[in-house]
């Protein structure tokens, strides 16, 4: 693994792996990730964000999915994918991400965000894939360890050319390029 000095990026086995802070509603990518609810028709924070910019024709999308294959919601840890709509993007890949608990483990669920939006990626011929922090906003998942998860997952996976992780925040920043050091 090499790391470019000061550019919060580091290429492994193929695959750049960097962090752009901002709106993942800007970022140009083959697909962006939503931090969808299961019930994929639109909500708050980065899944109210896409679902607004984007425009109409992916909750009509979503809508098709609900129809069909996901009558009862999307399930935690599983991802879809629609087209992007207005998006400067091909394709939007929504996943729901697990609500944090202190009781129960959930990182499997969180990590299967990761792994299976990458897999859906892959499935479509995307090459670079941009994710916010998911479940690290309103599901309250402690960022440190989001990002970690998110970085780990993201490297052991891998599949693709590129993959950009879109923290909101500073703090969601610093966490995110701590993550990449390790």
């Amino acid at each position: 693994m090499r790391c470019r000095s000061g550019a919060g990026a580091v290429s492994l086995a193929g695959m750049e792996l960097r962090i752009e802070p901002g709106d993942i509603t800007t970022v140009h990518a083959d697909a962006i990730v939503n931090a969808a609810n299961s019930g994929l028709l639109g909500g708050g924070g980065v899944d109210g964000a896409i679902h607004r910019v984007g425009g109409p024709g992916i909750l009509a999308e979503c809508r098709e999915i609900r129809a069909t294959t996901h009558p009862d919601g999307l399930p935690a840890g599983q991802a879809v994918a629609t087209g992007a709509g207005d998006l400067p993007a091909r394709w939007v890949i929504h996943t729901v991400g697990p609500v944090w608990s202190e009781t129960e483990d959930r990182s499997a669920t969180l990590a299967s965000c990761y792994r299976e939006s990458l897999r859906v990626a892959r499935e479509l011929g995307a090459r670079s894939v941009a994710f916010p922090a998911i479940s690290a906003g309103v599901y309250g998942w402690p960022i440190d360890d989001a990002a970690r998860l998110a970085v780990t997952t993201c490297r052991e996976v891998g599949g693709v050319d590129e993959v950009i992780v879109v923290p909101f925040g500073a703090e969601a920043e610093e966490a995110f390029r701590a993550a990449l050091r390790n």
